[in-house]
């Protein structure tokens, strides 16, 4: 009989260890609680997620300026969870403009910002909301403990995820990668990777950055995450979000 119990410990253990390994996502993640972030947008071509947004306010959604190579057109998706549950409450909505910064440069990701203008007003509610950025120009100090979230790789080799995934970061130096000042870089315990592009860089619920490129590869955490620092665009962004 002791036998026994041991070996049903030992399957119940052995199993515990392979459903925690499933949750595992982004880079040293887990499953978001379902609508826990409700400003997330899923940008998507052909009904695939190609890059993550996040809602600034009821017409616009702010992302990478990268992830947009003009055609086909991006697709918001709002109030989603998993991407493949169609009856959660998500709402798909076409986008009517698309104002990138007009000096981003995709050889070395400078100004990598964009608004994309909604065709409707977006009705908030339970499972969507905007996020408020900075006021102000503001650095961010090495340190300063941050969060992310995506539906992007959960590592190198592996595929986008349907439910969204979150992680903390940590805001590093940039080491040699924040020439004109607009950026910011993060590090372990987690990370970001492709397909969460364009996402927002969490602090005090507050977006301070978007995800803009990768140091290396994903899985290696030494290498810097690098976000665009929203701060150092608030006249551009408030010369577009005020003359609506």
């Amino acid at each position: 009989m002791a036998l026994l119990s041991l070996l049903l410990l030992a399957a119940l253990l052995l199993n515990l260890s392979h459903s925690a390994s499933v949750d595992v996502g982004i880079i040293n993640g887990t499953e978001a609680e379902p609508h826990s972030r409700p400003y997330m947008v899923s940008l998507q071509v052909n009904g695939k997620h190609r890059c993550g947004g996040f809602l600034v306010s009821e017409k616009f959604v702010m992302t990478a300026a990268h992830c947009w190579k003009s055609v086909p057109p991006l697709t918001a998706v709002l109030g989603a969870h998993n991407l493949e549950n169609s009856k959660e409450g998500s709402m798909r909505m076409e986008v009517e403009t698309y104002t990138a910064h007009p000096h981003f440069n995709p050889s070395t990701k400078d100004n990598d910002i964009m608004l994309l203008k909604l065709k409707k007003t977006v009705p908030l509610g339970p499972t969507i909301k905007t996020i408020p950025i900075p006021k102000e120009e503001e650095d961010i100090p090495v340190g300063t403990k941050c969060s992310v979230a995506g539906w992007g790789r959960t590592g190198d080799n592996e595929s986008t995820s349907n439910c969204l995934m979150e992680t903390n970061i940590t805001v590093t130096d940039c080491k040699g990668y924040d020439a004109l000042k607009q950026r910011v870089c993060a590090v372990h315990p987690g990370g970001v990777c492709k397909g969460d592009s364009g996402g927002p860089l969490v602090f005090n619920n507050t977006a301070v950055g978007i995800d803009s490129f990768i140091v290396g590869k994903c899985e290696t955490l030494s290498d810097p995450n690098g976000f665009v620092k929203i701060s150092a665009f608030l006249p551009w962004i408030r010369s577009i979000l005020d003359h609506v």
